[in-house]
């Protein structure tokens, strides 16, 4: 690990100052992500800015009309709550099938949104790395393992995978991001948070230097009571999905009047199935239309040499995660 500064921030905008004046320096929350790059030297920054201790950046609060989550909140605080447990069982449920339990007790939600990717030719500086280092080349594409690898939204110049497994609720039901930085705040719908890599792997979010994430809010919708995250993994615990499934279904009457997809493990990015979601809306729901939206959902994958498998596999997890999310909208 190389010598950093070090500024523990002793208010937000204490923050924000120290990150608009100092080149170089990054933010440190929860630091589960940080800390392993810094050993790995992945990450190089000149100096840390510590706003773990910031109250105003905590809490969480569930609304009649928006579920708010502060950008310091645990992971296992939030994904423990019984109040957010029972208006969105995907939003608790992608968080406590997340990590290690000592993780989930340090990580923040903010750090969560924002992890990259558990790529190994990224993580290990010996190989080449397009999202590493621009222009030095993909070890994956170049002969390397890809059963972890993205099989929808890669490019020619990187297939790296986003490993997280909240971000799948978050787009399934449209949150928002906002942000602050010496430029003042902002609001950033999920959906643009994270950028494909197209020829740039390495340009991963829209944020600017010294931006920093406040709060995520989710606004509240009926197909959130009948959500579930499913998550199909090499072991049941401490494991990155191979895929993973955040649905949400609301019915009206029979029929389907709303329906949410959203796909990990599979992907470049946090996923909108929305090929799939019109394959439901306004039908009569079916265990053959569920495996018909699996199908959907997969229908324009890439596999690499190694992931076709995370097709099929893929389907299956579409399909059993909605038909737990019709048994919940059914009540």
């Amino acid at each position: 690990m190389r010598n950093f500064d070090y500024h523990r921030a002793t208010s937000l905008p204490d923050a924000v100052r120290q990150l608009s004046t100092h080149d170089g320096w990054q933010v440190l929350a929860g630091g589960t992500t940080m800390i392993d790059l810094l050993k790995l030297d992945v990450e190089q920054p000149k100096g840390l800015v510590d706003i773990t201790g910031l109250a105003e950046l905590q809490g969480l609060q569930v609304g009649a009309g928006s579920i708010r989550f502060g950008a310091l909140a645990r992971m296992a605080d939030v994904g423990d709550d019984k109040t957010l447990r029972s208006a969105c069982p995907a939003l608790s449920e992608s968080l406590w099938k997340a990590a290690s339990p000592q993780l989930r007790h340090s990580a923040r939600l903010g750090g969560n949104i924002l992890q990259r990717t558990r790529c190994p030719y990224f993580r290990d500086t010996s190989y080449e790395c397009n999202k590493r280092e621009p222009g030095s080349g993909c070890a994956a594409l170049d002969g390397g393992l890809t059963h972890l690898h993205a099989i929808l939204g890669g490019s020619k110049a990187c297939v790296a995978m986003y490993p997280g497994d909240w971000a799948q609720a978050l787009i399934a039901f449209d949150a928002v991001v906002s942000t602050v930085s010496a430029a003042g705040t902002r609001r950033i719908p999920f959906a643009d948070l994270h950028r494909l890599p197209g020829n740039s792997p390495e340009v991963e979010t829209p944020l600017k230097r010294g931006e920093i994430v406040t709060m995520i809010e989710v606004p509240v919708v009926a197909a959130m009571k009948g959500s579930h995250y499913l998550k199909a993994r090499d072991r049941e615990s401490y494991a990155f999905a191979a895929v993973s499934a955040a649905v949400g279904l609301a019915l009206d009457g029979d029929r389907i009047s709303d329906s949410r997809i959203a796909l990990g493990g599979v992907a470049a990015k946090p996923w909108r199935a929305s090929t799939a979601e019109a394959v439901l809306k306004g039908k009569v729901f079916s265990e053959a239309l569920a495996r018909e939206a699996g199908r959907a959902a997969f229908a324009d994958a890439t596999p690499l040499k190694d992931s076709a498998y995370k097709i099929a596999l893929g389907a299956d997890v579409v399909a059993g995660a909605l038909m737990t999310a019709h048994q919940r909208a059914k009540g």
